[in-house]
């Protein structure tokens, strides 16, 4: 296959992120962040003053903002409306509205089309969402399933916003609510694919999910280092 599409899912702070932008450093391929695309979105209609829990409104008000994507793991980044948002994104404001309106049919419709258009130019992509083997890219030869336990989500999610110790419980709460909006809700929900392979993270180092990751596409596609010098070639 001359473009792999490593899908990757898994709830908040199952490690999605970094297992993804790893297994495309490694492989030599590009990398997307369909997460940061609805918290980009998210940002720019709180940007606007759009009331996100009026569903009308949100799907009406998505339809103008321009969403692009940088695939590089190395460096990946996010423009909305030709705004760098690759760091507002992660905006405590942004995190507590992105479930409302990734939640939004239209939202999701017009982010989906937006991503398969990305993987559809790529030579070779690691994608990471929650609805990415499901809904975005059933047809990926690799699914992967990420999953770990609430409370070492919490922790890991807890540091990656640079929270202390005391803030972990508040993280947990968080998580648990936000598992809740993504499995429930009706448009893409929050769904193991059939053929993903499940990976627990609970108690494996970020190298070690990688690794697991990087072995199975080479085992799935029966090529190993050959990904990544097709990747360099095209």
């Amino acid at each position: 296959m001359s473009s792999p599409v490593i899908a990757v899912d898994g709830p908040s702070g199952s490690g999605k992120s970094s297992t993804a932008r790893g297994v495309a450093a490694r492989l030599g391929i590009d990398y997307l962040d369909t997460g940061a695309m609805y918290r980009a979105v998210t940002w720019a209609l709180l940007d606007h003053g759009v009331d996100v829990d009026d569903p009308v409104t949100v799907a009406e008000a998505a339809r103008s903002v321009a969403i692009d994507v940088g695939t590089d793991p190395a460096e990946p980044s996010i423009r909305a409306n030709d705004v760098d948002v690759t760091a507002p994104v992660r905006a405590a404001e942004v995190t507590a509205a992105v479930s409302a309106v990734s939640a939004v049919p239209e939202v999701r419709a017009l982010m989906v089309e937006l991503q398969r258009g990305i993987i559809a130019a790529s030579t070779g992509i690691v994608v990471e969402g929650r609805d990415i083997a499901s809904v975005v890219a059933p047809d990926a030869p690799v699914k992967v399933y990420l999953v770990a336990d609430v409370g070492a989500r919490a922790v890991r999610r807890t540091a990656e916003l640079g929270g202390s110790g005391e803030e972990v419980d508040l993280t947990r709460e968080d998580l648990d609510r936000r598992d809740r909006l993504d499995s429930s809700r009706e448009a893409s929900p929050l769904v193991m694919a059939d053929g993903a392979t499940v990976l627990d993270t609970t108690h494996l180092s970020l190298e070690e999910v990688i690794a697991a990751v990087v072995h199975l596409v080479e085992q799935t596609l029966d090529r190993g280092p050959a990904l990544e010098e097709d990747a360099h070639e095209a």
